[in-house]
């Protein structure tokens, strides 16, 4: 393998393995708080604003990785 190939091949590796424990973690924030929504229909007010904030942090992690893509 060249080390231009190699060059690319780590970083799709990382921005792979950077994007999937996000996208796990905010499928896993919807899914809770919709299953809480329909438990408890009142909880929306309480439920919404924490369910995004949860969801940016996660995403935040997927957005590190994809940084640490362009600088390698």
């Amino acid at each position: 393998m060249s080390p231009e190939m190699m060059e690319t091949f780590v970083k799709g590796f990382t921005i792979a393995i950077g994007g999937i424990g996000p996208a796990l973690a905010v499928g896993k924030i919807g899914s809770k708080a919709m299953e809480s929504i329909g438990r408890n229909p009142e909880s929306v007010d309480k439920l919404f604003v924490p369910m995004l904030l949860g969801m940016a942090f996660a995403e935040a992690i997927a957005i590190y990785a994809l940084v640490i893509t362009f600088i390698l």
